[in-house]
């Protein structure tokens, strides 16, 4: 995972923190899921499980999660050169189904991204780049990306217990490091509703399209339990 937070590839599940305020005053209660020690944690023993048994471990929010992301850059036509940068990549199951030539998935974890290059090695892959990066110190070198995408590492860094609404602007300061002009962003989130989104990546991006995501009904109310969005860099 990223920025000591948490995120992306798989294996834990996502979380459903309860929230001390509102996002925009005091932002999630924090919890160890916002902690670099539990991600570190693991990953080493998802690392060690695909040693001993070959398991390669979950996909963050299942496979229509990344279904529905493989499936709208099919829908918009992205080139299968475009560049795509993975955000808290995790075991990198998701980049083994990529069919695109230029993806690189980082993830602050060393466990993790030493799992996900065994199992890109076990799929016989030579097109992915993997990089040890905290997301909110990323190197300088990587950006110009067409593509950015986040499963969960957002929804991570709102439970860090060490001041997480700066780390939420150092995160969109990142984004925009890291994107093209005219890029887009495809966030999954759990924690998150789109209008408190669209809040929070207000500075530089738009919404371009939300993405269909399953529905649940509860004392006459129906909503969505995850959101799936995509920005533009503006």
């Amino acid at each position: 995972m990223n920025s000591g937070t948490g995120g992306g590839g798989g294996g834990a599940g996502a979380a459903e923190p309860s929230r001390s305020g509102s996002p925009g005053e005091d932002g999630f209660a924090p919890s160890a899921l916002g902690t670099r020690e539990h991600w570190d944690a693991v990953y080493e023993r998802e690392l060690q499980t695909f040693q001993e048994y070959g398991d390669t471990g979950e996909i963050w929010f299942g496979e229509e999660s990344m279904d529905r992301l493989i499936r709208w850059m099919q829908n918009r036509k992205i080139p299968l050169d475009a560049s795509v940068l993975d955000i808290g990549t995790g075991n990198g199951v998701f980049l083994a189904k990529f069919g695109f030539s230029d993806i690189t998935g980082i993830d602050y974890s060393p466990s993790a991204i030493q799992l996900s290059g065994s199992i890109i090695e076990k799929e016989g892959l030579s097109n992915i780049k993997l990089k040890v990066e905290d997301f909110l110190n990323l190197s300088t070198k990587l950006s110009g990306f067409h593509i950015c995408i986040d499963k969960g590492t957002f929804d991570a860094i709102s439970l860090n217990p060490d001041n997480a609404i700066e780390k939420r602007k150092q995160y969109v300061k990142s984004l925009s490091g890291a994107l093209n002009v005219k890029g887009f962003f495809l966030i999954t989130s759990c924690n998150w509703t789109k209008e408190e989104l669209l809040d929070e990546f207000s500075e530089g991006f738009e919404l371009f399209e939300e993405l269909p995501t399953p529905t649940f009904s509860f004392g006459g109310r129906s909503g969505n339990s995850v959101t799936a969005l995509v920005f533009q860099k503006t």
